[in-house]
């Protein structure tokens, strides 16, 4: 075992791919799954031919996200898992309401894109959602992390501040140096009573791109990381392997590959 300095600085889900972050203080994780509730919707751009009963992955460029649609940026989202209601703020104003779980409310969703982003859409734009998947950039149920020293090597080479939140991720790390993550590859972590194991490097798409304050597409991130390192990448994916309670605060111990 190896211990570290390393801390689960703060936790974020994405309800529905593509829009607004949530703050999480603690989430309970469960082996073999994503964060809760992570990526649990998206918004189809164009018919995929999605089967609820037999949900299969696509690649996101078949649903409305930011690498190409970055005006999602510029709307304030908040899902309520109680109701199971989006409420989507837009131009400082409530512009949308709707349960995602009925017709009505999904419908409610459906008609906002399509009176304010028909310019981007190639086809009805349709809420989708199946059972226990999730509209990951992969097909494989894991967790994102993101080194905060990589986010902050990223802002010595594009010269300028970059939030952390323009990379989308559910675990944000700080004490590890940077690139660090990329040792972890087939090593396993405990974060509180939870074990994951690191199985992928996350290879960065124009989305990075994006301001997610401004909603302006203000740098070009994955070309600086080519430039620099030969690779886009930033950031890992995680197995959850052990499930379990973690929090903001928590230490990260890695441990050997044979563990």
């Amino acid at each position: 075992m190896t211990n570290t300095a390393a801390t689960l600085q703060s936790i974020y889900r994405y309800p529905v791919k593509g829009l607004s972050p949530e703050l999480l203080p603690n989430v309970a994780l469960q082996a073999g799954r994503t964060l809760p509730a992570d990526r649990r919707y998206a918004i189809e751009n164009g018919p995929i031919g999605f089967e609820p009963a037999n949900p299969k992955y696509f690649p996101k460029i078949r649903f409305l996200m930011l690498m190409r649609n970055e005006r999602l940026a510029g709307l304030q989202t908040r899902f309520d898992d109680a109701s199971n209601t989006l409420t989507i703020r837009y131009n400082g104003a409530e512009a949308a309401r709707g349960n995602l779980e009925t017709p009505e409310g999904r419908a409610a969703i459906e008609t906002f894109f399509v009176e304010n982003f028909s310019p981007e859409l190639k086809g009805p734009p349709k809420v989708l959602s199946a059972p226990g998947h999730s509209f990951s950039d992969v097909a494989a149920k894991v967790v994102s992390i993101i080194n905060l020293a990589s986010v902050a090597a990223i802002e010595t080479i594009v010269g300028q501040p970059v939030n952390p939140l323009r990379f989308r991720g559910n675990l944000y790390v700080s004490g590890w140096p940077a690139w660090h993550e990329f040792d972890l590859l087939e090593k396993q972590l405990t974060i509180g009573d939870t074990r994951l194991r690191v199985i992928k490097r996350i290879v960065r798409c124009a989305a990075v791109n994006v301001d997610p304050v401004t909603a302006e597409r203000d740098l070009n991130i994955p070309h600086a990381l080519m430039q620099m390192f030969d690779h886009a990448d930033c950031g890992v994916y995680a197995e959850v392997i052990t499930g379990g309670t973690i929090a903001a605060g928590d230490a990260i111990t890695e441990l050997s590959s044979t563990a």
